[in-house]
């Protein structure tokens, strides 16, 4: 058994979106945006490996590593086909799994991903990875957000328990170094562009302009098959920040389009 924390909510069938938050979160990150999806919309949001309840599961380290834990258990639950988000570094992992298990996945939506260029705020995510009080944290997650969004009590709460758990801050080390395989310096490792360029499912990408942990590219930047939505005046912590502009984002995701 792979170990994963999974929790399926919504409709008892019916294709599901999977979801997979960002570096150091946990799959609370996207409560606000559950909150705005219809209720018989079938979700599984699941705490990567590393993070959260599947602190010792395997697959721990970086996200090609995730992705593979991730359809495993999937497939340990028997979900065959699936539409699947991710934010920041889950972003890249969901990427990841739709180039390696691209006939079942049905849409990718990626939220200010991860693996898109080598740009990366590594000083900041290094300062975030050691941050264990609740001061601590609300300085970073400030730095990550927009100017003016203060995370909500709820949400710091969150990461002051989840890092408290014995083993947690380790984790969160380790995945930090797997994000850089030839250091800070050089920045983040890259998914394979022509890998990208060539998935065949619909794809959509929403980033904030403001994002100083990965910087918004310009649309050239992507494939151009990509549907890519600029949010002016938003951070990188988009499903807190913004949480109904990224669910709008999901519901194009899974909505069949009309023929």
């Amino acid at each position: 058994m792979s170990g994963l924390n999974m929790i399926v909510s919504g409709a008892a069938s019916g294709t599901p979106l999977v979801l997979l938050h960002g570096f150091g979160g946990s799959m609370s990150s996207w409560d606000q945006v559950l909150a705005c999806l219809p209720s018989d919309l079938r979700v599984i949001r699941v705490d990567l490996p590393g993070h959260g309840g599947s602190l010792h599961a395997d697959g721990r380290g970086g996200a090609g590593r995730m992705a593979k834990a991730i359809l495993a258990g999937l497939d340990e639950i028997g979900i065959a086909d699936f539409y699947v988000a991710g934010h920041s570094m889950g972003g890249a992992v969901a990427a990841l799994i739709a180039m390696r298990a691209g006939g079942r996945v049905k849409s990718l939506s990626l939220v200010a991903p991860g693996g898109m260029a080598r740009e990366i705020n590594a000083d900041l995510l290094a300062r975030y990875a050691k941050a264990e009080n609740e001061a601590e944290i609300r300085i970073c997650l400030a730095e990550m957000s927009a100017p003016g969004f203060a995370a909500p009590q709820t949400v710091v709460d969150e990461f002051v328990a989840q890092r408290a758990r014995s083993g947690a801050m380790e984790a969160l080390a380790a995945t930090y170094q797997a994000m850089f395989p030839d250091g800070p310096e050089k920045g983040q490792g890259v998914l394979p562009a022509d890998a990208l360029a060539a998935l065949d499912m619909p794809v959509f990408v929403i980033w904030g302009l403001a994002d100083k942990v990965l910087p918004c590219p310009s649309p050239a930047a992507l494939p151009a098959s990509f549907a890519f939505s600029v949010l002016p005046e938003a951070g990188h912590m988009l499903p807190e920040e913004t949480p109904e502009m990224v669910a709008h984002m999901l519901i194009q995701a899974v909505t069949p389009p009309k023929s």
